[in-house]
């Protein structure tokens, strides 16, 4: 008699990276549960506008619209919510139980990904890496990076493929 199927985490931008770390997570964790999480950032236009450029006198312009703001965020989840439903079909075509997750950034995507794997009880998070390293990493950061150093979890790091 088996137990209930491991869940597995895979963070899944819908790039081509992503599609491989999916590709990595089904064959190191065949016939699993994948939880495909797709990360939005609410508050990108507000951000926006409280960073706001000069116009051509000299005066700083500050449009905040709210419901604009509040536009640009449902395009924003609804976007991520279409990514993370594309990544689980992937995932479902190569074997796996895929649920698509779009959840919120509220302060750092590596810490979004991290505290819905404490949430749900994933057995291990998949993260792509582009491979950037030295100051080029430091000043854009790195997700898989903050991944490994935030999670508890067995974290399982898939590399761009750096040959074509």
């Amino acid at each position: 008699m088996s137990g209930p199927k491991p869940r597995v985490l895979i963070a899944y931008d819908g790039s081509d990276l992503a599609n491989v770390a999916v590709r990595a997570a089904a064959e190191l964790f065949p016939g699993s549960v994948a939880l495909v999480v797709t990360v939005w950032e609410p508050g990108l236009a507000a951000m926006a506008v409280l960073n706001p450029g000069l116009d051509a006198v000299g005066t700083v312009q500050v449009p905040l619209d709210p419901e604009l703001v509040s536009e640009v965020d449902e395009a924003g989840e609804h976007h991520a919510a279409v990514v993370a439903r594309d990544g689980a079909r992937l995932a479902d075509s190569l074997g796996l139980d895929a649920e698509p997750h779009a959840i919120p950034d509220e302060v750092h995507v590596a810490e979004a990904i991290v505290d819905l794997a404490v949430e749900r009880d994933a057995a291990a998070v998949v993260v792509g890496s582009h491979g950037i390293s030295g100051l080029r990493s430091r000043l854009l950061g790195s997700t898989s990076r903050q991944v490994l150093a935030r999670c508890q979890r067995p974290v399982v790091v898939v590399r761009a493929d750096e040959s074509g």
